[in-house]
């Protein structure tokens, strides 16, 4: 996906939505799958799993850092087991013209996972997770509803979850 900056945004990165992707080739595509499975593999092991050497497993690694294909590295942490044993889904109405203020306070706000800008009956999506029902209500209701812009919410609790298969790199 392409990153726009515009004007007047204080050199605020967006992400627009439009590709601007780099070919990947089967290699490319095979190592994304790798590292997504289990990115703790050494260069040695991703080049043997992918079938090339480690010279060339390590400059393509490399360069899908420096071109933002691979955007990091992370664990996989269980939610419940870490201690966020409540999750919702909070539905916000924003004004017009107010993502950028209501995006910077969304992302310093804790226990908001993540949030997106969407089209439909409500303007911003946001995952929350909390160690419990209290705190989740003092989130959304006392820190949500109290940001600039926001006009409503609406809360769903996730009883239960499961990944799916995510994107098919291979």
């Amino acid at each position: 996906m392409s990153d726009q900056t515009s004007q007047g945004d204080g050199g605020h990165t967006w992400n627009t939505g439009r590709s601007s992707a780099r070919d990947l080739d089967d290699v490319d595509r095979r190592i994304l799958a790798e590292l997504v499975e289990q990115g703790r593999l050494s260069i040695r092991q991703l080049a043997e799993r992918v079938h090339v050497s480690r010279a060339n497993a390590y400059a393509r690694v490399d360069r899908l850092l420096a071109d933002g294909v691979i955007t990091g590295f992370s664990a996989q942490v269980s939610p419940e087991r870490a201690g966020l044993a409540t999750s919702a889904y909070v539905m916000l109405s924003i004004q017009q013209n107010a993502w950028r203020e209501v995006s910077a306070a969304l992302g310093s706000l804790p226990y908001v996972e993540h949030f997106a800008l969407v089209g439909g009956d409500f303007d911003v999506l946001a995952l929350v997770r909390a160690p419990n029902n209290s705190e989740l209500r003092h989130v959304v209701l006392e820190h949500i509803q109290d940001v600039a812009g926001v006009l409503s919410t609406r809360t769903w609790l996730v009883f239960d979850e499961h990944l799916g298969q995510g994107s098919r790199w291979a």
